[in-house]
């Protein structure tokens, strides 16, 4: 298929892709199976990709977030063919981490990468990916950083009693061998090996987007057009919509777009209460999202939604959004101080959670959520002061 290249044959795309979505179940992948002898079974049957597992809830294909915790709170997973929005933090220090972490796991599954930034070149971006916690060393080093704190003896029996009653609702840490997803060490790099070894793509905004560039009158800024062309060329070239089942085994395409909506990507929305640009970012989601329907795709994008000035354009960016998830950070703020909330870090927000091949949306079912990054672990816990 032709890429992406002009704002006609984008919004083209975007309309084929939505009208098939329309047509087919497009999220669920699902693919006949030969039968089992004695049977006459020949019903669907779920993909079988490494790294993946069937929804319990609606048989959606899910990968992990790199983060077991939230792949929890969101249901399970993230679902093959959705998109993640991470609201980042005001000094944008925790939510690099939450992008790490699912490279990090795209990697460790052999997943292919594709990592789009206007700031950092994906490949520093790769080398700076936490390493993995072998399975032998996972719980020893979580139970070091929970435990290894010079905190009064009431307060750390308070904390395991507090622990022993959540796990029913939320793994914090390590549980088991079997587990869906991965945990990291962040205090570690991930091996070179690793990382030669994967097949990623990457987009790096001033390496695509010269000085000389002639700007055509459009509603996407130069950036999002040339990034969904990036995207579009990598998804129907190596066959993550399906057009190549035959010439290779199935995988999955993990997108990372970092500091979408900042200046830096050329949008004024962060600048201006009414930019010029104030459609542009909300198009590029619509045929973002298009396309990831049709496709063996997942996408995590971080965003600095605290910067813009208009509350309509939040509301349409959560809205083209599958799942969305806002970091608040201590630093700089009364709390920062507060000795209530000397061991967290910050605040992590569930603001929506998909509703698919379902009438009604899910709901997480714990609402007052912390975060804390301590020596090697990143955690997500209950807020019992709130």
């Amino acid at each position: 298929m032709a890429a992406v290249a002009t704002c006609d044959s984008v919004a083209g795309s975007t309309g084929s892709a939505v009208a098939t979505a329309s047509k087919r179940n497009v999220t669920s992948f699902q693919k006949r199976g030969p039968r089992a002898s004695g049977t006459n079974d020949s019903g669907p049957r779920l993909v079988s990709i490494a790294g993946t597992r069937p929804s319990v809830r609606n048989g959606q294909l899910l990968v992990s977030t790199g983060l077991p915790a939230l792949d929890q709170l969101l249901g399970g997973g993230l679902a093959v063919g959705t998109v993640l929005l991470i609201e980042e933090d005001k000094y944008n220090i925790y939510s690099p981490l939450l992008f790490k972490y699912f490279l990090a796991e795209g990697i460790v599954n052999g997943h292919t990468l594709l990592v789009a930034s206007a700031k950092e070149d994906p490949a520093n971006i790769l080398q700076e990916l936490p390493a993995p916690l072998l399975d032998d060393k996972c719980k020893k080093e979580f139970d070091e950083d929970v435990y290894n704190h010079k905190t009064p003896e009431s307060n750390i029996k308070m904390k395991i009693a507090w622990r022993y009653q959540l796990l029913p609702k939320m793994e914090i840490g390590p549980v088991s061998s079997s587990r869906f997803g991965h945990y990291y060490d962040a205090s570690k790099r991930m091996p070179q090996e690793l990382i030669e070894a994967s097949n990623w793509h990457g987009f790096f905004l001033p390496e695509k987007i010269s000085s000389t560039l002639k700007v055509e009158p459009c509603s996407l800024t130069p950036g999002y057009t040339k990034l969904l062309q990036f995207i579009q060329n990598i998804i129907y070239e190596e066959g993550f919509d399906g057009s190549n089942p035959q010439k290779k085994q199935r995988n999955i395409l993990r997108i990372g777009i970092q500091n979408l909506g900042s200046p830096l990507w050329g949008d004024d929305i962060c600048c201006a209460e009414n930019g010029g640009n104030s459609h542009s970012l909300t198009k590029f989601l619509y045929v973002l999202r298009g396309l990831l329907r049709t496709s063996l795709s997942a996408c995590i994008i971080t965003m600095p939604t605290h910067l813009i000035q208009n509350k309509a354009i939040i509301a349409r960016v959560t809205n083209l959004s599958d799942i969305v998830v806002g970091l608040e950070s201590f630093i700089g703020s009364e709390r920062e101080t507060n000795p209530l909330y000397k061991d967290y870090h910050g605040l992590i927000h569930i603001r929506q959670i998909p509703r698919l091949n379902n009438l009604i949306c899910d709901e997480s079912d714990v609402k007052d959520l912390a975060f804390k990054l301590k020596r090697k672990l990143f955690t997500i816990e209950v807020d019992f002061i709130s």
